[in-house]
């Protein structure tokens, strides 16, 4: 897949096996919601993200109970065989947890820090080293995570002085950007110059305003050449969540900024965790960046077509591509490309189903009751009976057999 967008510069840092930043493809990165000491509970989850397509998976590490699992999690993990990186998340009490227990400084492949409360005053500089220090003797990369709401208030005050001199003072707005873009970049100078190597940090600034991530990312991709993780936090949950986060997202994906992304969704009572990552691949699929699974194209309906089975036939044609992908992605590279459409009557139909490798229009009201197939460009069969959905799957299943069986990996 050729990329429509020019990249902004970043260095290449390894996390693991993962790339991120460099001519890296952007990685999409998710973060469990399970309590980390439960190292069955974690270990399932992280398997399901994995599985779902997250490249790197985030922990809590919040305790000295969750520090102690954090290598049985990884050795379980590895035994199934999913070996999706694992980056500690540490807040407050990271440089004590990283120093008493070695083995989940050793099994973690990126640590999470924030500068913002990872103490105050002198402590704030003590504990700060102590975390780089733990970083280099591992040769472990560090994601230095700014957040809004958790700024480090030594800093704003003393910005907040020197905005007070100046003859014209930022408004508050801008003066809060500042802060949060000069927090990561000082943090990051001061990482280097403990020793960490510029190629082992990667930065953050979450905001959880639309246009505020949007302007405050466009300063700090001015300023470094470090890979940045792009996120909108606390999106809120459905839709909402999903818009806000695809709207500021993609302004600044467009914009070539950005190398890894993570959609903070707030899951309903019971929901999958997994549809976080399932949105960031869509937000990179849909505007060409990336290509994870096979994708349909389909009508929203209208007058003409009375009838929901064109709905359900996209559904169940969606669910079914995702479901094979896990298996597909090992035997024919290339599939993830493929595009279907499942068009619901005469007047798009047709056209939009030639446009694809393999599409269907079905009748509308008032239409014969048949639906042409279309397989790159060309009318290949006309379906009809009750058993539409099986065949046009058939047709799916031989095409990918036939176009994709060379591409074995």
């Amino acid at each position: 897949m050729s990329n429509p967008v020019q990249r902004q510069h970043t260095v290449p840092v390894q996390v693991g096996h993962v790339t991120v930043g460099g001519d890296a493809p952007i990685v999409v990165q998710s973060m469990t919601n399970t309590d980390t000491a439960d190292v069955a509970a974690t270990v399932q989850q992280v398997r399901e993200l994995s599985q779902a397509g997250s490249e790197l998976v985030r922990i809590t590490v919040n305790s000295a109970e969750a520090a102690a699992a954090v290598p049985r999690i990884r050795e379980a993990l590895d035994r199934t065989g999913c070996t999706t990186p694992l980056v500690g998340d540490f807040h407050f009490n990271g440089h004590k947890l990283l120093s008493d227990y070695p083995d989940c400084a050793a099994a973690l492949s990126k640590y999470r820090i924030n500068p913002g409360n990872v103490g105050k005053g002198k402590k704030r500089d003590e504990q700060f080293a102590r975390l780089i220090e733990v970083a280099i003797e591992y040769d472990k990369p560090v994601r230095i995570g700014v957040n809004w709401g958790s700024l480090d208030q030594n800093l704003l005050a003393r910005m907040m002085d020197e905005n007070a001199k100046r003859p014209e003072p930022r408004e508050p707005t801008a003066l809060m950007h500042a802060a949060v873009v000069t927090s990561a970049l000082e943090s990051a100078r001061q990482a280097e110059e403990l020793g960490l190597p510029h190629d082992r940090i990667i930065l953050s600034c979450k905001m959880s305003g639309v246009q505020d991530l949007i302007r405050v990312y466009q300063d700090l991709s001015a300023q470094c050449d470090y890979p940045l993780h792009l996120g909108l936090t606390e999106a809120g949950m459905g839709s909402k969540g999903i818009a806000a986060s695809s709207a500021a997202l993609s302004v600044l994906l467009q914009q070539g900024i950005g190398d890894t992304i993570r959609i903070s969704l707030t899951p309903e009572p019971g929901g999958d965790r997994c549809q976080e990552v399932m949105v960031a691949q869509e937000i990179l699929q849909s505007m060409g960046l990336r290509a994870f699974t096979p994708m349909v194209i389909a009508c929203p309906g209208c007058g003409r077509t009375s009838s929901t089975y064109f709905q359900q036939l996209a559904m169940d044609i969606q669910g079914y591509l995702r479901r094979q992908m896990p298996t597909w992605r090992e035997q024919y590279q290339g599939v993830e490309e493929l595009s279907v459409a499942v068009m619901g009557c005469v007047v798009n139909g047709p056209g939009e189903s030639k446009h694809a490798n393999i599409g269907i229009s079905l009748p509308g009201t008032g239409e014969k009751p048949v639906a042409p197939v279309y397989v790159d460009g060309e009318k290949t069969v006309t379906l009809k009976g009750d058993n539409i959905a099986g065949e046009f799957q058939q047709i799916i299943d031989d095409y990918i057999q036939r176009h994709y069986a060379g591409n074995r990996k």
